[in-house]
């Protein structure tokens, strides 16, 4: 099983989280402050962070920063702040979700199994994907073609392309800014476009559009297209 660094102040909160990963037959390692954290990161091959923001020494998204400037590690944010803000910042660093205190048990392990699923199929090579297979949904990157339940849907250029993104990341919030510079470049600031794109892509692949089964709003933040696996 993969070892997961816990990076965390709160004893109470690290202690948890230890007990219920061991349960699950992670190895675990806690650390308390940021230079501790990083330390041990640097240490021991570790798998997983689990990083708390409000750290005594350092703030949680220097740390993050600083890890990935040299790594693609999986590093999810668990934190008390909420604010969409903080949020944006934090994934626009890179990190793979997000998880507000407090949470439960089967919310954490969900997160992280799917987390690290991501990250399973992000580090394999491009000829290795050809197809995505999320439920239903089938995403042909060779073809560039997206079916569900065998039938073609029949996407635009650029809405082909979110939802390639989206299905390359499954399970991962993608900010608003993160989709439209992938889509439209570097320079761009298409929000508004990204709304309409999305709308229409919901309406083509979802069952009912106002309750979607694969790509939900993280309001203020951005989209997630959930693991249906």
């Amino acid at each position: 099983m993969p070892t997961i660094l816990i990076i965390e102040d709160d004893q109470v909160i690290a202690d948890f989280m230890k007990v219920v990963l061991e349960k699950e037959n992670h190895t675990t390692y806690v650390a308390h402050s940021a230079l501790e954290g990083l330390s041990m990161y640097r240490m021991w091959p570790i798998d997983m962070i689990l990083l708390d923001l409000g750290l005594p020494d350092q703030d949680g998204l220097e740390l993050l920063k600083q890890i990935r400037k040299d790594s693609e590690v999986p590093i999810i944010v668990i934190s008390a702040r909420d604010d969409e803000l903080t949020k944006v910042e934090a994934l626009d660093l890179g990190a793979d979700d997000y998880i507000t205190k407090p949470f439960g048990t089967p919310e954490l392990l969900a997160r992280i199994r799917t987390t690290l699923r991501h990250f399973n199929q992000r580090v394999q090579t491009e000829e290795e994907i050809k197809l995505i297979q999320n439920g239903e949904l089938c995403v042909d990157i060779e073809k560039h073609l997206v079916t569900k339940r065998g039938e073609t849907i029949h996407l635009t250029p650029n809405e082909y392309k979110i939802v390639q993104l989206l299905a390359e990341n499954v399970g991962k919030v993608l900010t608003h800014s993160f989709i439209s510079k992938k889509v439209w470049g570097p320079y761009t600031n298409e929000s508004k476009t990204l709304r309409v794109n999305m709308s229409n892509i919901r309406k083509k692949i979802e069952d009912n559009p106002l309750e979607p089964e694969y790509i939900t709003t993280e309001i203020g933040i951005g989209y997630r297209m959930l693991d249906k696996q």
